[in-house]
């Protein structure tokens, strides 16, 4: 079935927001359990979701001003220049202007793996890295389907969504531990039955409360890996919408897909920015299972959708990549 770039968005940009309001109700609720199990009344509850939300807000806060420099640090990305190098500069600057948008920074890591990666706070204050791997093995209409979508990372707000989703796991996970530490060395439920009638209730939600730190922290990474392939699939929509041309973004998923080069600079606190996850499936320390991005056949085929072309399979990308 033939889809638009416009029906991909949409139906991305839902379950994205849909999926970050389940998180966001997981924190609230766990907030709430602990509170009401720990205190045995309705404003201790309130109290402690409170000052889990509070917390998630300055962590936050702290990431969204300082976190694209510490990731352009970790990576050991370099900037460049229009003298350095045209054609990337030339593509950014071409590509910014189909998105409407200021031209980020823009920046090359010394890795031959090719890979890229889009960080910052918004459209005003966005960076670009890609891999010096990148630019030696993509050709110019390869590169403007890599570049178009690390844009539409920047242009969707996704750098900022996904930070918003990090803190929510983040606070999930130190609320989780913080409660289930104090529960087991010490024992928080002794009050609930020196509240006469409440004290059932206050018991039922102390259970709740265990349940809920064991489970939530694991549910929560989920759902935030689901978010994160949702923006993937998202961005590559977007892509397509910028530059007109859905074979250069599929030849260079399937290039990149199928280069065996390992980027070291990656690691499982950066892997969710890149192009392509740059952790291989052969390496020890990639997950399926855990995976930040969606499988490499499945993006391809959905924007083989949008021009009505036949799904590929396995055994096809090879040849979609110029290797066969």
């Amino acid at each position: 079935m033939v889809q638009t770039f416009y029906q991909q968005q949409a139906a991305n940009r839902r379950e994205s927001i849909l999926l970050v309001g389940a998180v966001g109700v997981i924190l609230g609720a766990l907030g709430f359990a602990i509170g009401y199990g720990t205190g045995g009344t309705p404003e201790s509850a309130g109290l402690v979701t409170g000052i889990a939300v509070g917390f998630s807000g300055l962590l936050s806060l702290g990431s969204y001003f300082a976190g694209d420099s510490l990731v352009l640090a970790a990576s050991r990305a370099r900037p460049v220049t229009q003298a350095s190098h045209p054609q990337l500069m030339n593509v950014v600057q071409e590509l910014s202007i189909a998105a409407n948008t200021p031209p980020p920074r823009v920046y090359v890591i010394d890795d031959s793996a090719p890979n890229a990666f889009a960080t910052g706070r918004g459209p005003k204050h966005a960076s670009i890295a890609v891999t010096s791997g990148l630019l030696e093995k993509l050709d110019r209409e390869e590169l403007q389907g890599v570049i178009g979508h690390e844009l539409s990372h920047v242009r969707n707000f996704d750098i900022r969504f996904a930070l918003l989703v990090a803190v929510l796991v983040g606070s999930i996970a130190l609320l989780s531990d913080m409660f289930l530490r104090g529960f087991w060395r010490v024992g928080v439920g002794g009050r609930g039955d020196r509240r006469g009638g409440g004290g059932a209730l206050v018991i039922v939600m102390l259970v709740v409360a265990v349940v809920l730190a064991i489970v939530a922290p694991i549910f929560a990474r989920l759902v935030q890996l689901a978010v994160s392939r949702q923006r993937e699939y998202l961005a590559d929509a977007s892509s397509v919408e910028l530059t007109r041309n859905p074979a250069g973004l599929e030849r260079a998923l399937a290039k990149i897909a199928s280069d065996r080069e390992v980027l070291e600079v990656a690691n499982r606190a950066t892997q969710h920015l890149y192009f392509v996850n740059p952790i291989k499936k052969f390496e020890a320390r990639a997950s399926g299972l855990m995976s930040t991005h969606p499988p490499i056949l499945d993006r391809i085929n959905r924007l083989r959708t949008l021009h009505g072309a036949s799904p590929l399979g396995a055994a096809d990308v090879p040849a979609l990549a110029g290797l066969d």
